[in-house]
C-alpha cells in the first residue's frame, strides 16, 4: 500500500510503499486485547498487601472461658470476625505478570500497526528533526492538526528533536525498539518517520 510522506513544515515528501503484511492486514480486537493485557500485567505493581491472623500484635490469651457465657467459643481475639482482627485470605504481594510468545507479540504490534492504517490515523514523516524549540514545534503539530500524537523514529531519536519534544503535552517520542501496542493504540495519530518504517519492517520479518 502506498503513502504520502510529509515533513514537519506541512509539506509533501513523495509516497512510500508499506509493507501490507506490517500495515494492511484486518485486525483483531481479541489479539490486541491479549497483548494489551500483558503489557499491563508486566507493569503492575503487586504490591498490594494486608495483615492476616498470624500477622496481627494482639495477645494470644484466650479472650473469655470456653463454655457458661451464653456466647459463642472464642479463642483468639485475632480472629477476623472481630474489630482489628487479620483478614481472612486477603491480598499479599505477588507478581501479575504471565507469559506470552515473542511471535503473538509481533503479530500484536503488526495488528496495531495495521488498524491504525485503517482507520487513517497514520502518519508517515520524512524526518523528526528539530533545532530544539518546544514553541516551534509546539506549533508545527498544531498546525498539522495532531492531537494525542505518538511519534516512532528509527534506532536513534534526534537528541534536539526529543529535547523539544519533551515538555509538548500528549506527544510521545520513541525509537524503533520502543514501538509497543499499548502506546500505539492510546494515542489518536500515529508518526512514524521513514527510518522507523524500515527499522519496524527490519524487526517484525
Amino acid at each position: 500500500m502506498k503513502i504520502d510522506v510529509i515533513k514537519l513544515d506541512g509539506g509533501k515528501a513523495g509516497t512510500l510503499e508499506l509493507d501490507e503484511a506490517l500495515f494492511g492486514l484486518e485486525p483483531r480486537a481479541d489479539i490486541l486485547h491479549r497483548v494489551v493485557r500483558w503489557q499491563r500485567a508486566q507493569a503492575q505493581a503487586g504490591t498490594h498487601s494486608v495483615l492476616g491472623k498470624s500477622d496481627v500484635s494482639y495477645s494470644t490469651k484466650k479472650i473469655y472461658r470456653q463454655k457458661g457465657t451464653g456466647g459463642a467459643r472464642h479463642g483468639s481475639k485475632k480472629a477476623p470476625t472481630f474489630r482489628h482482627g487479620g483478614t481472612y485470605k486477603g491480598p499479599t504481594p505477588r507478581s501479575h505478570a504471565h507469559d506470552l510468545t515473542k511471535k503473538f507479540r509481533a503479530l500484536g504490534l503488526k495488528h496495531a500497526l495495521s488498524a491504525k492504517a485503517k482507520a487513517g490515523e497514520l502518519v508517515i514523516l520524512d524526518t523528526a528533526a528539530s533545532e530544539g524549540k518546544t514553541s516551534a514545534l509546539a506549533k508545527q503539530v498544531k498546525d498539522l492538526g495532531w492531537k494525542r500524537a505518538l511519534i516512532i523514529d528509527g534506532a536513534a531519536i534526534d537528541e534536539n528533536f526529543a529535547r523539544a519534544a519533551r515538555n509538548i503535552q500528549d506527544l510521545d517520542v520513541l525509537p524503533s525498539m520502543g514501538a509497543n501496542v499499548y502506546d500505539i493504540l492510546r494515542r489518536d495519530t500515529l508518526v512514524i518517520t521513514k527510518a522507523g518504517v524500515e527499522a519496524l519492517e527490519a524487526r517484525l520479518k
